[in-house]
This record gives structure tokens, C-alpha cells and sequence, in this order.
């Protein structure tokens, strides 16, 4: 029987400022991942942190583990942001079978990237396995929003939201996912636009090892409207085609007044100016609306964008190895 050499793993992990809680989840995860099933390297992007890293921290001891790096950042992008840099970094500097993404903080556990890493096996390395929420800790107001914004997403884009970044990509992903400037703004929206096969496993998010997170209200709305933006050509086109439903309703509208103005004697003196008039204005509206989503689509089938494999440089700080296993 052939045996398998082991999996080269990347596993990236942005953060800002929490470096106790990944130095933890590290051990941890070093713990929980068997060393017969991967060698493991680490690149914490460091997303503008203001306190620098400990290297101590990150010493020692570690069978599956063979390196830590940081890839500091010039300026905070947000956690998304991070991470499209992080995977062009892994791809223009690393050989890999499979990168890891994960949060630092402990809500992405060790024990679900050993369930990742058994869905990636079973697939025999073909598809992007991506952790779905089976369980959520987080407050009622919370988990309320959240419905509604899958709901709102599901309406705009035609796709459910069902993962956030905790996932495993083939490393060939890669090469289709650096060119693609959905990356900028959110990364598993991008995966999902890309066609590549993914599939998805439930997996329950664990509790932060340390601190408080700073996703506040208004970052959870520009971290949903990153992921709508996303799918911005469709979002055009189902606004357009109900702009013009909403316009032909209202000439429909305007017909049924005229009809019950001149045939029946049920209209009510001064009602069918002032229904006519407002059904006109609310039709102009929606011609108005629709010819702006209709330039919309059309401008950005031609905009190019950001680019991270060609822009990604721009925002490195600088790359150092904190921990190489002798």
C-alpha cells in the first residue's frame, strides 16, 4: 500500500493586536492536528497592530508546526483585506498543498480544522471545504440582524449566507483567486464568484481565548455590504428589473385611475389629479432609478478595479520569521 507523504499546510491567520490568543491557539492547534497528517507553517498577517509581536510568545515545542511568520501591514485594512494579502503572499512566496484560513481569536477551533482537513482529504484535495455555522454564541439583537441580513443578501444576490472565513483552499485556487478583485472585498464571497467547486461542512465557532472582539455594528454592515458588493452586476440587474416592475405598476396604476374616472361614477372629486399625479412621479422615479442601474452594470463590466496580485505590494510592511523548527 502507497503511503501519502504528509500534507504541506498553510495556515493563515489575520489579527491585530491579539497575539496571546494565536500564540495559544498555535499550541493548540499543534496539539490537535496529528503529525503523520501535514507539516503546518503559519503566517499571521498583522493587520496594523499598535502592539508588536513577542517572539517568546512563540517558542518552542511545537511537532506538527515547522515555521511562524508575520506579514506586517503599513496600515489597518480590515480582517478581509488582510486576508487577500495574505494569500498573495502565500502565492507568489510559498509551496503548498492547501491553505488554512482562520481567525487568531479561538472562534475558528483546532478541532474544526481537523474536521477541514478530513473533508479535504476525503475529496481527495478538489474542492474548497468551508466551515458552515452549525452552532452561534452570539447575543439575540445579533443572531436577529443576522437574519435579516441573510434574508436581504438572499433577495439581492440569489445566494444564501452560510460561511464565514474558516475554510481550507486547494493551493491551486490560488492562481484563480489572486486576479480576481472580489478578493478586496470579501473572501468567500470572492470563492464563491469564482465557479471553483467548493463544498461545506458544519462545524460549531468556539468562544474567544482572550479580549473582546472589536466587530462593532458598523463594521458588521460594511462587512455585509463587502460581501453584496461582491455580486455588484447582479445586485444591478435585480434592482433594474424591479425598478422597471415598479414603474410598469405604476403605469398600470395610472390606467385603473383614468378607467374608474371616466366609466364609474365611484371617484371621489380631486382624487384622480392627485392619484395620476403620484403614480406619475413614482414612475419617472423608477425610470430614473433603473437608467442609473442599467450605466451602473454596464460601468463595471469595463472597470477593472484593484487587483491583488498586482497591488497587494503596496500595503507590506514587511515579512519576518518569528519561529523555525530545527
Amino acid at each position: 500500500m502507497t503511503q501519502h507523504p504528509p500534507l504541506r499546510l498553510i495556515v493563515l491567520m489575520p489579527l491585530r493586536d491579539d497575539w496571546p490568543s494565536a500564540a495559544e491557539l498555535i499550541r493548540r492547534l499543534d496539539k490537535a492536528i496529528s503529525s503523520d497528517a501535514c507539516t503546518m507553517e503559519i503566517l499571521l498577517v498583522d493587520d496594523g497592530s499598535v502592539q508588536r509581536c513577542d517572539r517568546n510568545d512563540f517558542q518552542g515545542g511545537f511537532s506538527v508546526v515547522q515555521a511562524i511568520r508575520t506579514l506586517r501591514l503599513r496600515r489597518n485594512l480590515g480582517h478581509q483585506r488582510a486576508i487577500a494579502i495574505g494569500l498573495v503572499h502565500v502565492q507568489q512566496t510559498t509551496s503548498c498543498d492547501a491553505v488554512v484560513v482562520m481567525d487568531a481569536d479561538g472562534e475558528d477551533t483546532p478541532e474544526g480544522v481537523a474536521q477541514l482537513l478530513r473533508a479535504y482529504s476525503d475529496t481527495h484535495g478538489a474542492k474548497a471545504i468551508f466551515a458552515e455555522r452549525s452552532r452561534r454564541s452570539e447575543s439575540f439583537v445579533f443572531r436577529s440582524f443576522y437574519h435579516l441580513y441573510k434574508f436581504l443578501h438572499r433577495c439581492l444576490t440569489g445566494i444564501s449566507v452560510r460561511v464565514g472565513n474558516f475554510s481550507i483552499l486547494p493551493s491551486p485556487y490560488l492562481n484563480t483567486l489572486v486576479v480576481m478583485s472580489e478578493l478586496w472585498n470579501h473572501y468567500a464571497a470572492a470563492v464563491f464568484r469564482s465557479k471553483l467547486p467548493f463544498t461545506m461542512i458544519p462545524i460549531p465557532r468556539g468562544t474567544r481565548i482572550g479580549g473582546t472582539s472589536r466587530m462593532n455594528f458598523v463594521a458588521l454592515v460594511s462587512h455585509g455590504l463587502s460581501a453584496i458588493s461582491v455580486f455588484g452586476d447582479i445586485v444591478g440587474v435585480r434592482l433594474l428589473i424591479g425598478a422597471l416592475a415598479g414603474s410598469l405598476l405604476a403605469g398600470l396604476g395610472m390606467v385603473l385611475v383614468v378607467m374608474i374616472r371616466f366609466f364609474t361614477d365611484r371617484a371621489i372629486p380631486g382624487w384622480a389629479t392627485y392619484a395620476t399625479g403620484t403614480l406619475a412621479i413614482i414612475a419617472i422615479q423608477m425610470i430614473t432609478i433603473a437608467t442609473s442601474f442599467t450605466f451602473f452594470v454596464l460601468s463595471n463590466r469595463t472597470n477593472l478595479g484593484f487587483v491583488p496580485l498586482r497591488d497587494y505590494s503596496l500595503f507590506v510592511e514587511e515579512a519576518v520569521d518569528i519561529y523555525s523548527h530545527e
